[in-house]
């Protein structure tokens, strides 16, 4: 009896119903976290990269995507650690971008993160020096950093000086 291997765009489908555990709305598809879904004889392959060398959520996220994948009927499987090249916010996307912001958080302000660099080190060689965040909640640019860190490592602290909420950031890497 021949058992029929489940596609690699299946696989990608199964994948993008794993949540983040830090930020529940966005899948680790949407992350741009999951860099490759391959058969390597009979054994299906799953590259990951985290989204930083010290992330606390990687052991989790690995976890998550294995029971995800048994439960859908995967036997013969292995995750891979890929560092190299570094995730990048790049990465996230534009459907990762949108429900990030209505989930309250403000997604990562596009061509920011080049090379792995932070968010303000490439606005200043790009010229952007006044990099602008924008209030997920109600899309004003009138905000201002209270903290380089937030709920958790990958995000900043926000305020809006118009509808005065807080909100976090997510980095740029």
């Amino acid at each position: 009896m021949t058992t029929v291997l489940p596609s690699t765009e299946e696989v990608w489908d199964w994948l993008s119903e794993v949540p983040d555990p830090e930020i529940p709305v966005v899948s680790v598809t949407d992350l741009g976290i999951v860099r490759e879904v391959r058969w390597d004889e009979g054994a299906l392959v799953v590259a990951v990269t985290p989204t930083y060398s010290g992330c606390p959520a990687t052991a989790v996220i690995d976890l998550m995507i294995e029971n995800h994948l048994r439960e859908k009927g995967i036997e013969n499987l292995r995750l891979e650690r890929r560092i190299s090249p570094p995730w990048t916010t790049d990465w996230v996307s534009a459907a990762g971008r949108e429900k990030l912001r209505a989930y309250g958080i403000a997604p990562p302000v596009d061509g920011t993160a080049s090379d792995g660099m932070t968010a303000s080190r490439a606005a200043r060689l790009s010229g952007r020096t006044n990099l602008v965040i924008a209030c997920p909640r109600c899309g004003s640019s009138h905000t201002e950093r209270v903290s380089q860190f937030g709920s958790t490592p990958c995000k900043a602290s926000y305020r809006c000086r118009d509808c005065l909420e807080p909100f976090d950031y997510f980095k740029c890497h």
